[in-house]
């Protein structure tokens, strides 16, 4: 196999959702978090773990994780881009806040919940940056009065393209955000004995580290060649959707989309309940392209 992908949701959670790498976690939050909800330590409540992973290949590979003051985070990487993705973001925040409480605890017992979710497609085209911050505010004077909600995106897409040089990568990195960005969309192009000093950092420095000597099992390593696969198809496949999406129309457009990463991850002889997770189509109608594609 080759170099292992941080991107890959299942890497992801293996490199920050474990004790021993908790250090990388902590970096990584407090790079995205503002001054008021930096953290000291995390305690990480669904820590990765090979046998529940063999047991629910198909969950969500988020990683929950409660600082000392009860602040609960939630962070997450998303490989594909998905329906309504804003409101399963929101959905995951409301689980975080209210999975808090007992039945017969109080309200003031709730601590703050923040979502992290780093995407690996363009969710939010109306906005420039990459990294987003959303709370609920007065519509007219902007008073923050409901300081309970935090949602974070991160959109890789954004910040670097596979096109660009080192030396593009280098530039960019003006804070501590950018370097774990950096690490997330381009490891590929960073060694640990050899980085610049405006990448020299002892977090990503082991984290690089980490992903070289990352082991799988057996299950783990099929599954994470099933992700990749997602992750190399949506990519060979976006831009003749957008294309056509112009032509077409977004909605045509996006249907055709699915349809075509549904067809190549077919041809990869990928699970139809994962193909049908991927691309938002039903049994019915991959059972349908598979019909057609045989027939052919």
């Amino acid at each position: 196999m080759n170099q292992v992908s941080p991107r890959v949701d299942i890497a992801f959670k293996k490199l920050f959702g474990v004790e021993e790498n908790k250090d990388l976690l902590i970096s990584l939050v407090n790079s995205i978090v503002g001054a008021e909800d930096q953290v000291a330590d995390l305690t990480i409540l669904n820590p990765y773990n090979a046998k529940s992973f063999r047991n629910d290949k198909l969950s969500i590979l988020d990683i929950k994780a409660k600082g000392m003051d009860g602040k609960r985070f939630n962070i997450e990487i998303q490989i594909s881009d998905e329906a309504d993705y804003d409101k399963r973001a929101l959905y995951y925040w409301a689980k975080l806040y209210t999975e808090q409480l007992k039945t017969t605890e109080d309200y003031s017992l709730l601590s703050k919940a923040i979502g992290i979710h780093i995407l690996n497609f363009t969710s939010i085209p109306e906005a420039e940056k990459y990294h987003n911050v959303f709370h609920i505010t007065e519509k007219e004077t902007g008073l923050l009065y409901f300081k309970d909600l935090e949602l974070h995106t991160i959109e890789l897409k954004k910040f670097i393209s596979d096109k660009e040089e080192f030396s593009d990568l280098v530039l960019k990195i003006k804070n501590s955000l950018d370097l774990w960005v950096a690490f997330l969309t381009r490891h590929d192009l960073l060694k640990p004995d050899k980085l610049p000093k405006e990448l020299d950092s002892s977090s990503v420095k082991k984290a690089l580290t980490v992903i070289e000597v990352m082991n799988f099992t057996e299950e783990e390593r099929e599954a994470y060649e099933d992700h990749l696969k997602w992750l190399r198809i949506e990519a060979n496949t976006l831009k003749k959707a957008e294309a056509r999406g112009k032509a077409e129309g977004k909605a045509e457009g996006e249907a055709k989309k699915s349809q075509e990463i549904a067809i190549s991850m077919l041809a990869e002889g990928l699970d139809l309940n994962l193909i049908s997770r991927v691309t938002k189509l039903t049994l019915k109608e991959i059972n349908k392209l598979k019909d057609e594609k045989s027939s052919k």
